[in-house]
C-alpha cells in the first residue's frame, strides 16, 4: 500500500471517493467502511472498504487490495468479487452504524456523539481504527470544569479513551440520512432493505414525509407494513397521502379492513377517495394497477397548457408521457372520454394549438375490469409508456403506466432478489 496512507485518515473524507484499478478503469464511489469489532481490549481493525458499482449493487473490497489514496481518490489492485456485500458476524458499518452513536468517555468526563473516525495503517499492514472525533454532549460535573470542556465541543480520542460504541446506545439515524440525502429513492429503499429490522425503522422514521413515502414505494410489501405500523397513525394517514394513490392502495391491501379504515378516516378526504376507488377493484385488474390521477385536461385546452402540466417535477415520466382528453369533471371518474394526446405531439404542435385537433383517437382505452394479461399485451403491442382505462360508461377513470405491469409480472420478491454467480473485474 501506498505510503502516503500510513498517516491517520478520516473515514468522512474517503466517502464518495472514485475507486479505481491499477488499469485506470473506475469500479466505483466509496460509500462506507467495513471493520471488525474485537471488543473492549483491541482496536476495532479495518476489513475492508464498501464500494457502489455500475447498476448500484454495493460491493466488499478487501483493504489488503488498496493500494494507494491520492489526489481524490482509491487505486486498488486484482480482482473484485462483484457479489452484493453481505455483513457477517462481528462486522460493522462505520457510517452506518458508528457515525451519531453515543459514547461515554472513559474517564468519567460524560458523553459524547461520534462525528467520525480516524484509521491507520500498522507496521504489521493491518488497518486499525485507531481514534474517534467526538462532539462533547452532556458530561458529568467537576472533571469537565477543570479541563474548561465546554457543552458541544469537538474532540479527537483514542480509541480506548471512550466505551465502546456497542456497549451502549445505538447509532442516531440522523447522520445516515444525512449522508445519502441526494440517493436515489429505490436505491435507498436497497440500503433499508440491507439493514437489520431496528436498525430500518430508526432510519425510515428519520425522513421526512415526502421522502419516506417515496421509499416505501420501493421496499418489499412485508418491510412497507413494518415500517408504516411503528409510526403512530397521524404520521402513517400523512405518509399514505404522499404516496401515489395506486402504490397507497396496495400497501393498505395488506393490512386488516380495521387498520385499513382507521387510516382511510384520516387521509384527507380527497386523496382517501383516490384510494378507496382502487380497493374496490379486484387484483389483477387494469382498475387495479392504474393511478387514478393522470393529467388530464379539456379539449380546448392550449398545447402550451398542456407542455405546462407535463413538466411537473412530480410527475413520472411514464405519466408524463401523455394527456387525456376528456369532457368535465376532469377529476376520476372524468366525464365522457374523448382521446390522449401523446408528448410527442405536444411537441411536434404549435403551442396555441388546441388539444382537441391532436387527439388520437386510434387507441382504444383499456376497461377498468381487463385482466392485467390484457394491459401487459396493449402496452407492448403499441409500444406505450401508458395506456387510459375507462369503466362501462366511457368515463376515464385512470391510467396504467409500463412500471405498473412490470411491478405485476415481476415476482413478487424481485427488489430483493440477488444474483446467484459471484462476478469480479
Amino acid at each position: 500500500m501506498s505510503s502516503n496512507l500510513s498517516s491517520k485518515v478520516f473515514v468522512s473524507r474517503l466517502l464518495g471517493l472514485d475507486v479505481f484499478d491499477p488499469l485506470g478503469d473506475r469500479l466505483g464511489r466509496l460509500r462506507d467502511v467495513v471493520v471488525l469489532d474485537r471488543g473492549k481490549a483491541k482496536a476495532a481493525q479495518v476489513v475492508g472498504l464498501l464500494v457502489e458499482v455500475p447498476g448500484k449493487r454495493r460491493v466488499f473490497v478487501p483493504v489488503t487490495r488498496v493500494q494507494a489514496i491520492e489526489a481524490g481518490q482509491i487505486i486498488c489492485s486484482g480482482l473484485v468479487n462483484l457479489r452484493r456485500f453481505q455483513q457477517r458476524g462481528a462486522e460493522r458499518l462505520v457510517v452506518g452504524e458508528l457515525f451519531d452513536r453515543r459514547v461515554v468517555f472513559a474517564d468519567g468526563s460524560g458523553a459524547g456523539v461520534v462525528e467520525d473516525i480516524g484509521m491507520r495503517q500498522e507496521r504489521n499492514g493491518d488497518w486499525l481504527v485507531t481514534s474517534y472525533f467526538v462532539r462533547r454532549g452532556d458530561a458529568a460535573g467537576s472533571f469537565r470544569a477543570l479541563r474548561r470542556l465546554s457543552r458541544g465541543e469537538r474532540l479527537v480520542v483514542d480509541w480506548n479513551e471512550i466505551t465502546h460504541p456497542e456497549e451502549t446506545e445505538p447509532q442516531a439515524a440522523t447522520q445516515f440520512v444525512a449522508a445519502h440525502e441526494e440517493m436515489k429513492p429505490a436505491d435507498f429503499a436497497e440500503a433499508l432493505h440491507e439493514m437489520p429490522g431496528k436498525r430500518r425503522l430508526e432510519v425510515a422514521t428519520e425522513l421526512q414525509d415526502d421522502r419516506l413515502a417515496m421509499v416505501l414505494q420501493e421496499l418489499p410489501d412485508e418491510e412497507q407494513v413494518q415500517i408504516l405500523s411503528a409510526l403512530d397513525m397521524d404520521r402513517a394517514a400523512v405518509v399514505l397521502e404522499e404516496m401515489d394513490p395506486d402504490d397507497a392502495a396496495d400497501l393498505l391491501n395488506e393490512l386488516t379492513d380495521e387498520q385499513q379504515e382507521a387510516l382511510l378516516q384520516l387521509m384527507e378526504p380527497d386523496d382517501a377517495d383516490d384510494v378507496r376507488r382502487l380497493l374496490e377493484y379486484e387484483e389483477n385488474t387494469a382498475g387495479s394497477l392504474m393511478t387514478p390521477v393522470p393529467v388530464i385536461l379539456p379539449p380546448e385546452a392550449t398545447v402550451a397548457e398542456a407542455l405546462a402540466y407535463v413538466r411537473q417535477e412530480e410527475l413520472s415520466p411514464a405519466t408524463a408521457s401523455a394527456v387525456y382528453v376528456c369532457r368535465p369533471p376532469l377529476e376520476t371518474p372524468t366525464g365522457r372520454y374523448l382521446g390522449v394526446v401523446h408528448l410527442q405531439a405536444l411537441l411536434r404542435t404549435p403551442p396555441p394549438e388546441s388539444l382537441g385537433t391532436i387527439i388520437d383517437t386510434d387507441l382504444e382505452p383499456l376497461n377498468d375490469m381487463s385482466p392485467a394479461s390484457e394491459v401487459a399485451r396493449t402496452l407492448a403491442t403499441y409500444n406505450l409508456t401508458s395506456a387510459p382505462v375507462v369503466n362501462s360508461q366511457d368515463r376515464l377513470v385512470g391510467a396504467v403506466t409500463v412500471d405498473d405491469v412490470l411491478d405485476h409480472l415481476l415476482p413478487d420478491d424481485w427488489r430483493t432478489q440477488d444474483d446467484d454467480e459471484a462476478q469480479a473485474v
